[in-house]
């Protein structure tokens, strides 16, 4: 896991400068707090931030063969496999490193383009060819590791992060209208733009070939099998399901340094708990938050149940609201694309915490889009008129209307084109919205805040559930497999049933919920006059209006819209006015 940064210069503009990569790498610095890489080599300029996992030692980038030279963010899992493989043919190359992303580079020099379809793995990859004069950028299927570029006046700037393009002063600090209203009514944006112009996405699976400062070439790599449902019994099924986990969660053990695990209370944790309890003779070390206001929806009890029966060492974390609003501004700023997930805050703090023990974490995330387990996903299979109703058809400022000052409706565009996309020949309704939250909802909300709010602390996430086996295996079961008797994830949770009865497999799933609304509504009056009175919301929103939200803020939707704005307000600060967090929630709303 680190952060890399590069530049292709056109053919009129100067090599670039040492001062660019300089000021690119302190931007990642937080991604990579272990080393610094750098190399310049004619109109190519290429920058990695290194947090070491795999070859402590060895594993430096950028990473040489040949013409070739090569950074990466991320794991290549089934490094050792190619290395092998790659070793055992007619022109074996010499491996410089035990490196995990040395493959990738050996794999160019014989596969072209083709080089990433060996890769089971999370990855962004520059690599640059000075023989071919050409620069190839490529992001996994899945998009769990991020990238993005923008066309500069010195030609093609990419970045692991868009405040690192913002820092460099590669495009100017500015907010894309458009994509404001998909992230307030969406709580995150969708396709290959950014909420900022001139900065682009590379989208999941997406494999650039740029020459002289320009993108030249556009190939795509897909997450999901294609086709229809399968004709497989449950017992086929349960076997497939139980090789292809062990498999995966054996691939994203692999680490030189301690790992642990993401622990809650829910069915996808329970499973990759058990399967790592199965895999390792010690004891896993698995984290759980908790908060401290009565009511709320609190994983720590069925956790450590858990925790017991599979023998992990468990450690918990509880989340208080003054806490909450001591660390936001410094939350909202790690999301510099941003996505309102109030998710974000347990993830950062657990990430905080994990980083005393462990440079790795493995987590849940991808199990509800691909076991199916969303309530959304039961509704969806159904027509229109059985009662069936598109997924994120209502924004969240249709439920509270009258508080921002215009709304053009166009927010859904993305998320239309998106549902348009995954509804291939011989899916299912279920099949096409699961494929749809996984090109959307997945890389730009759920990884995304997995990705920021751990590289914030220098810890690596990992998802193996997000992994080419497991989608094969799984992704084209019948539906009658996914969801069965109302209830989502069933072959997931008969697995369970079959392995670990302590995770309570078919008890109901009580939805993760982080209590910013009664935090929030505690401070309401105070915090409605603040997020009122802020540039980013003042410009967009009715400030009576907003004060009179954060007052109601108590109820479901007030709470999620005063969220939301919240947010923005101190997300605006952080990358659009360029204040660097300082002081708890009220200061940095006040400015001071």
């Amino acid at each position: 896991m680190c952060g890399i940064a590069g530049v292709q210069a056109t053919a009129e503009a100067p090599a670039p400068a040492p001062t660019r990569l300089a000021r690119l790498a302190a931007a990642l610095a937080h991604r990579g707090p272990d080393g610094m890489g750098e190399e310049i080599a004619g109109r190519v300029g290429l920058v990695q931030t290194r947090l070491a996992i795999i070859d402590l030692a060895g594993g430096r980038q950028p990473l040489h063969a040949g013409a070739a030279s090569l950074v990466a963010n991320g794991e290549i899992y089934n490094y050792r496999e190619l290395h092998d493989a790659l070793s055992q043919g007619p022109h074996p190359p010499r491996f410089a490193t035990a490196s995990d992303c040395e493959p990738p580079l050996h794999l160019w020099h014989k596969d072209g383009l083709g080089f990433v379809g060996a890769l089971r793995g999370m990855y962004a990859i520059a690599l640059h060819d000075r023989a071919a004069r050409r620069l190839v950028l490529a992001r996994d299927p899945f998009g769990i590791k991020p990238l993005y570029l923008a066309q500069g006046s010195e030609g093609l700037v990419f970045a692991s992060e868009p405040e690192a393009l913002l820092a460099a002063g590669v495009v100017a600090r500015a907010v894309a209208p458009e994509s404001r209203e998909e992230l307030l009514q969406l709580q995150f944006t969708t396709g290959g733009a950014t909420i900022y112009p001139g900065i682009q996405r590379v989208l999941p699976g997406e494999i650039l070939v740029a020459a002289d400062g320009h993108v030249i070439e556009r190939h795509q790599t897909p997450a999901l099998p294609e086709g229809g449902p399968e004709e497989i019994d449950e017992p086929q099924a349960l076997a497939r399901l139980d090789a292809a986990l062990a498999d995966s969660v054996a691939l994203h053990q692999r680490s030189d340094v301690p790992y642990g695990l993401f622990l809650s209370g829910g069915i996808d944790s329970a499973a990759l708990l058990t399967m790592m309890a199965r895999l390792n003779a010690a004891p896993v070390l698995a984290f759980t938050a908790g908060f401290d206001v009565p009511g709320a929806a609190d994983e720590r009890e069925a956790a450590a149940a858990l925790a017991r029966a599979a023998g992990a060492q468990h450690e918990t974390l509880e989340i208080s609201r003054a806490m909450v609003w001591r660390h936001l501004p410094e939350i909202v700023a790690a999301m510099d694309d941003p996505a309102a997930d109030f998710a974000i805050i347990p993830t950062w703090f657990l990430g905080r915490a994990a980083r005393q023990a462990v440079k790795v974490v493995l987590s849940g995330e991808g199990g509800d889009e691909m076991f199916a387990g969303y309530g959304r996903y039961r509704s969806a299979m159904r027509p229109w008129f059985l009662g069936g109703r598109v997924m994120r058809g209502r924004g969240i400022f249709d439920r509270v209307p009258g508080v921002l000052r215009a709304r053009s409706g166009a927010w859904r565009d993305g998320i239309a084109a998106a549902e348009a996309a995954a509804a291939s020949p011989g899916r299912t309704r279920l099949m096409a919205a699961q494929a749809s939250d996984i090109a959307e909802w997945l890389p730009n909300d759920l990884l995304l805040k997995l990705d920021r709010c751990l590289m914030a602390h220098g810890v690596e996430g990992r998802t193996p559930f997000l992994d080419r086996g497991v989608a094969d295996a799984v992704f084209r079961l019948p539906d009658r497999l996914k969801i069965r008797n109302g209830m989502g994830k069933y072959l997931l949770r008969a697995w369970l049933a079959a392995h670990q009865k302590a995770a309570r497999p078919f008890a109901r799933k009580q939805g993760f919920t982080v209590p910013v609304g009664a935090w929030i509504a505690e401070d309401g009056e105070r915090l409605g006059a603040l997020v009122a009175a802020s540039p980013g919301i003042a410009e967009i929103a009715h400030p009576d209006r907003v004060r009179a939200l954060f007052r109601a803020a108590g109820g479901r939707h007030e709470g999620q819209a005063a969220w939301t704005l919240l947010f923005y307000a101190l997300w605006h600060r952080a990358h659009i006015l360029g204040q660097t967090p300082a002081g708890d929630v009220f200061s940095a709303l006040a400015g001071e």
